[in-house]
């Protein structure tokens, strides 16, 4: 039972360490840190979102207007919901991970890190 504590805490501490050294190796401040830069960047995000929540939508009416045309009579109520849930939460969810790179690439937040293999001369051979 002591050896488990002593264990525990152990692994606290070099837990604690090893977050204050990845957070001591951040140094640079993200653009979205900025109130004003950050305001843009959400509301142009939010504007992406809603012209995507419309897409999905015709996504949705075109999904099942195809089923009804080749399907006809059998197509049933819980197919009707199971496709527009299938089909609506996908086209959004693609929609809402998309935005979120825009958002991260377009403010200048991928920038903001600072790379532990920028100087390597092995691993730059795309630059």
């Amino acid at each position: 039972m002591i050896r488990g504590k002593a264990e525990a805490r152990a692994r606290y501490r070099l837990a604690s360490r090893a977050a204050w050294f990845m957070e001591a190796r951040m140094v640079k401040p993200s653009p979205l840190d900025d109130r004003d830069t950050s305001d843009i960047a959400w509301a142009r995000y939010r504007r992406l979102m809603k012209g995507m929540a419309i897409v999905s939508f015709g996504a949705v009416v075109l999904a099942l207007g195809w089923l009804r045309f080749t399907m006809g009579d059998q197509l049933t109520i819980h197919m009707m919901i199971a496709t527009a849930a299938g089909v609506g939460l996908s086209v959004m969810l693609g929609a809402a991970l998309m935005g979120l790179v825009f958002l991260s690439s377009g403010s200048g937040h991928d920038e903001a890190i600072e790379d532990p293999f920028e100087n390597a001369p092995d691993l730059n051979h795309d630059r």
